[in-house]
């Protein structure tokens, strides 16, 4: 009896010792899941991995920021070299970087087959992060109307990106509060009239295409101005199911008399076309462009001098290939009325309400096969001395500012 009564405290002992282990071992499973579900909800937000090729591909995904395209997949069975770093993490949000042009367009070329590749789920990144509009500005350096284009932008990140090729001889910065700032892609120098001009704009087109959200592709210039306010100008580009480059046969001196023999039989003279250098397209047409190697270095080899290769090789390019999917007119006015090689200029006193409001209606023309009089988006040339009088007019008359 007595050894019944030693035994009590005994197994109760033994009882809440048995108690406590198991719930120490509770809590520390429970900590174990907790920790477990912090990995899973971090690596989520983070990293994006492809669990069903985890022995072939690793992709990562950064979404700290949208000016960014994402690096390519890079497969661990590949023996080529793996390409040179595209964006250096220290110079964000430059789009400075360190390949030569043949590198740069492989690169588009690269990303371009995975837009072809991957459709359906680039179509649904677009649909989940809106597609944007990449602003290509070809200068020499300075941008005199920033201030301006500062107001057309303002709210509306995220569905614009802008690329600048200036001069290299250009050593300044952008200020700080511009949009423009750390836009400058790495530039090559460009003589007007000459053919490194079409280089330049199909090195800004492989800047632009590197990021899979840019849909539309406007070349500008430094004396460009935006004609409507940023939604007007969005919806009407994103929502168009042509391009504009203008294209049309000219048979004189200046049109069919610019052609050489030479390029035939790949560019006949009944192909030969000309337009305006100021072009917008949509993604697929600017894919087609740099991937050009037909059409491309047959120019460059003879299309020299007095042949000015800007007004002659996307117009032909688009008669021959793409003639269906282009509007043929371009979106952008400029004053062809003066005699010689440079169109008019807008100088201050040119200024005026109804000057604006002529080059925003006067002309029709076809959009998505219905008549509209909004035909120009944008307008050149405004000198630098024009701001003031375009900020005090852009409220009431461009509808922004």
């Amino acid at each position: 009896m007595k050894n019944q009564d030693h035994d009590k405290p005994q197994r109760f002992l033994n009882l809440v010792s048995r108690s406590k282990l198991l719930k120490n071992l509770t809590v520390l499973i429970l900590y174990f899941l907790v920790f477990v579900c912090g990995i899973i909800i971090g690596t989520t937000y983070s990293t994006n991995i492809d669990i069903g090729n985890l022995f072939v591909t690793f992709k990562v995904i950064n979404t700290t920021n949208s000016s960014y395209p994402p690096p390519l997949i890079l497969s661990t069975t590949s023996s080529s070299p793996l390409p040179p770093p595209l964006w250096e993490p220290s110079s964000a949000p430059t789009f400075l970087h360190n390949m030569e042009d043949e590198q740069l367009l492989q690169r588009a070329n690269s990303i371009a087959h995975k837009d072809k590749m991957n459709n359906n789920k680039t179509i649904d990144k677009i649909l989940v992060s809106k597609p944007k509009i990449a602003f290509m500005f070809l200068v020499r350096g300075a941008l005199p109307l920033g201030p301006l284009w500062d107001k057309f932008f303002r709210g509306y990140e995220g569905l614009y990106t802008i690329y600048v090729h200036a001069s290299p001889l250009y050593n300044q910065t952008y200020p700080k509060h511009s949009v423009f700032h750390g836009r400058r892609i790495p530039s090559k120098e460009v003589q007007w009239g000459k053919f490194n001009m079409v280089e330049a704009e199909r090195r800004l087109l492989a800047n632009a295409v590197l990021d899979p959200l840019n849909q539309r592709f406007v070349l500008l210039s430094e004396s460009c101005i935006p004609l409507f306010n940023f939604t007007t100008v969005y919806e009407y580009l994103i929502n168009s199911s042509k391009s504009y480059v203008e294209v049309y046969d000219n048979k004189g001196p200046t049109g069919r008399g610019r052609y050489s023999s030479r390029m035939s039989p790949i560019v006949r003279i009944d192909q030969w076309r000309k337009g305006s250098q100021w072009f917008e397209m949509n993604r697929d047409l600017a894919i087609q462009v740099i991937q050009d190697k037909k059409y491309f270095p047959i120019f460059a080899k003879f299309c020299k001098h007095s042949c000015y290769g800007d007004e002659h090789y996307l117009p032909t390019y688009i008669n021959i290939k793409f003639g269906t999917k282009n509007t043929n007119r371009t979106v952008t006015w400029v004053d062809w009325s003066v005699l010689g090689p440079h169109p008019g200029k807008y100088e201050r006193p040119r200024v005026t309400p109804e000057l604006l409001e002529k080059l925003r209606s006067e002309k029709t023309c076809l959009y998505n096969g219905k008549r509209t009089n909004i035909c120009f988006l944008f307008a050149r040339k405004f000198m630098p001395s024009s701001l003031n009088r375009l900020l005090m007019f852009s409220p009431k008359i461009l509808k922004f500012g």
